[in-house]
Protein backbone atom coordinates (compact mmCIF):
# COMPACT_ATOMS: atom_id res chain seq x y z
CA UNK A 1 0.00 0.00 0.00
CA UNK A 2 1.32 3.45 -0.97
CA UNK A 3 1.70 5.59 2.14
CA UNK A 4 2.52 8.78 0.26
CA UNK A 5 0.34 11.70 1.26
CA UNK A 6 0.05 13.21 -2.24
CA UNK A 7 -1.08 16.56 -0.84
CA UNK A 8 -0.32 20.10 -1.96
CA UNK A 9 0.87 21.91 1.16
CA UNK A 10 1.17 25.66 1.37
CA UNK A 11 3.69 26.24 4.15
CA UNK A 12 3.66 29.75 5.58
CA UNK A 13 6.70 30.76 7.59
CA UNK A 14 6.55 33.87 9.75
CA UNK A 15 9.40 35.66 11.45
CA UNK A 16 10.22 34.04 14.77
CA UNK A 17 13.12 32.01 16.09
CA UNK A 18 11.09 28.82 15.63
CA UNK A 19 11.25 29.39 11.84
CA UNK A 20 14.25 27.05 11.78
CA UNK A 21 11.77 24.20 12.40
CA UNK A 22 10.18 24.89 9.01
CA UNK A 23 13.23 23.34 7.32
CA UNK A 24 12.75 19.98 9.02
CA UNK A 25 9.00 20.09 8.45
CA UNK A 26 9.53 20.82 4.75
CA UNK A 27 11.91 17.88 4.44
CA UNK A 28 9.47 15.53 6.19
CA UNK A 29 6.51 16.65 4.09
CA UNK A 30 8.41 16.19 0.83
CA UNK A 31 9.65 12.79 1.99
CA UNK A 32 6.01 11.85 2.73
CA UNK A 33 5.06 12.66 -0.86
CA UNK A 34 3.73 16.18 -0.51
CA UNK A 35 4.28 19.05 -2.89
CA UNK A 36 5.34 21.93 -0.65
CA UNK A 37 5.15 25.58 -1.64
CA UNK A 38 6.78 27.84 0.93
CA UNK A 39 5.56 31.41 1.40
CA UNK A 40 7.63 33.44 3.87
CA UNK A 41 7.07 36.80 5.50
CA UNK A 42 9.93 39.22 4.94
CA UNK A 43 10.96 38.96 8.60
CA UNK A 44 11.18 35.16 8.36
CA UNK A 45 14.29 35.68 6.20
CA UNK A 46 16.09 36.84 9.36
CA UNK A 47 15.66 33.37 10.89
CA UNK A 48 15.90 30.88 8.01
CA UNK A 49 17.03 31.48 4.44
CA UNK A 50 14.79 31.07 1.42
CA UNK A 51 17.62 29.07 -0.18
CA UNK A 52 17.36 26.42 2.53
CA UNK A 53 13.60 26.04 2.14
CA UNK A 54 13.76 26.19 -1.67
CA UNK A 55 16.36 23.43 -1.71
CA UNK A 56 14.28 21.22 0.58
CA UNK A 57 10.94 21.92 -1.13
CA UNK A 58 12.36 21.77 -4.65
CA UNK A 59 10.34 24.91 -5.43
CA UNK A 60 11.15 28.60 -5.36
CA UNK A 61 10.24 30.27 -2.07
CA UNK A 62 7.83 33.18 -2.41
CA UNK A 63 7.87 36.30 -0.25
CA UNK A 64 6.73 39.30 -2.24
CA UNK A 65 3.48 39.90 -4.05
CA UNK A 66 5.40 41.42 -6.94
CA UNK A 67 8.46 39.89 -8.59
CA UNK A 68 11.22 42.50 -8.22
CA UNK A 69 12.98 41.88 -11.55
CA UNK A 70 11.30 44.62 -13.59
CA UNK A 71 9.17 42.08 -15.49
CA UNK A 72 5.86 43.22 -14.01
CA UNK A 73 5.22 39.62 -12.90
CA UNK A 74 3.52 38.86 -9.62
CA UNK A 75 2.89 35.94 -7.32
CA UNK A 76 -0.81 35.26 -7.71
CA UNK A 77 -2.07 34.85 -4.14
CA UNK A 78 -5.50 33.64 -5.28
CA UNK A 79 -3.97 30.91 -7.45
CA UNK A 80 -1.68 29.86 -4.58
CA UNK A 81 -4.64 29.62 -2.20
CA UNK A 82 -6.69 27.54 -4.64
CA UNK A 83 -3.70 25.28 -5.43
CA UNK A 84 -3.31 24.10 -1.82
CA UNK A 85 -5.00 21.11 -0.21
CA UNK A 86 -3.93 22.41 3.20
CA UNK A 87 -2.22 25.48 4.65
CA UNK A 88 0.22 25.26 7.54
CA UNK A 89 1.74 28.32 9.20
CA UNK A 90 4.86 27.30 11.09
CA UNK A 91 5.77 29.21 13.16
CA UNK A 92 2.72 31.38 13.67
CA UNK A 93 4.00 34.41 15.55
CA UNK A 94 1.80 36.63 17.70
CA UNK A 95 2.18 39.30 15.01
CA UNK A 96 1.01 37.04 12.18
CA UNK A 97 -1.85 35.63 14.27
CA UNK A 98 -2.99 39.15 15.16
CA UNK A 99 -2.86 40.28 11.54
CA UNK A 100 -4.79 37.20 10.42
CA UNK A 101 -7.46 37.65 13.11
CA UNK A 102 -8.01 41.24 12.08
CA UNK A 103 -7.98 40.76 8.31
CA UNK A 104 -4.78 42.71 7.70
CA UNK A 105 -3.02 42.03 4.45
CA UNK A 106 0.42 43.62 4.13
CA UNK A 107 2.46 40.67 2.83
CA UNK A 108 2.08 37.72 0.47
CA UNK A 109 1.44 35.19 3.25
CA UNK A 110 -1.50 37.20 4.57
CA UNK A 111 -2.86 37.78 1.05
CA UNK A 112 -2.81 34.01 0.47
CA UNK A 113 -4.46 33.37 3.85
CA UNK A 114 -7.29 35.80 3.09
CA UNK A 115 -7.79 34.13 -0.30
CA UNK A 116 -8.00 30.57 1.04
CA UNK A 117 -11.22 28.76 0.12
CA UNK A 118 -13.20 28.18 3.31
CA UNK A 119 -13.15 24.39 2.80
CA UNK A 120 -9.32 24.26 2.78
CA UNK A 121 -7.99 23.32 6.23
CA UNK A 122 -5.66 25.84 7.84
CA UNK A 123 -3.38 24.93 10.75
CA UNK A 124 -1.29 27.29 12.88
CA UNK A 125 1.63 26.28 15.07
CA UNK A 126 1.80 29.21 17.49
CA UNK A 127 5.30 30.03 18.66
CA UNK A 128 5.98 32.83 21.09
CA UNK A 129 7.25 33.59 24.56
CA UNK A 130 5.11 32.39 27.47
CA UNK A 131 3.93 35.86 28.50
CA UNK A 132 2.99 36.65 24.89
CA UNK A 133 1.07 33.37 24.73
CA UNK A 134 -0.81 34.18 27.93
CA UNK A 135 -1.66 37.73 26.83
CA UNK A 136 -5.40 38.39 26.55
CA UNK A 137 -5.06 39.96 23.11
CA UNK A 138 -3.10 36.99 21.75
CA UNK A 139 -5.67 34.55 23.13
CA UNK A 140 -8.55 36.63 21.75
CA UNK A 141 -6.90 36.63 18.32
CA UNK A 142 -6.49 32.85 18.43
CA UNK A 143 -10.10 32.40 19.52
CA UNK A 144 -11.30 34.58 16.66
CA UNK A 145 -9.38 32.39 14.20
CA UNK A 146 -10.61 29.15 15.81
CA UNK A 147 -14.23 30.30 15.53
CA UNK A 148 -13.57 30.70 11.80
CA UNK A 149 -12.27 27.14 11.48
CA UNK A 150 -8.52 27.61 11.87
CA UNK A 151 -6.95 24.79 13.87
CA UNK A 152 -3.94 25.10 16.13
CA UNK A 153 -1.10 22.67 16.69
CA UNK A 154 0.56 23.12 20.08
CA UNK A 155 2.30 24.98 21.41
CA UNK A 156 4.52 22.58 23.29
CA UNK A 157 6.37 23.56 26.43
CA UNK A 158 10.13 23.66 26.56
CA UNK A 159 13.13 25.93 26.73
CA UNK A 160 12.66 29.15 24.79
CA UNK A 161 15.22 31.27 22.99
CA UNK A 162 14.90 33.72 25.88
CA UNK A 163 16.20 31.03 28.20
CA UNK A 164 12.87 30.66 30.02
Amino acid sequence: MDRRLNRKVLLGVSGGIAAFKAAQLTRLLVKAGCEVQVVMTPSAHDFVTPLTLATLSKRPVLTDLFVRDGSGAWNDHVHLARWADVMLIVPATANTIGRMANGLCDNLLLAVWLSMPKETPVFLAPAMDLEMWRDEAAQANLQKLRVNGVRTIGPESGELASGL
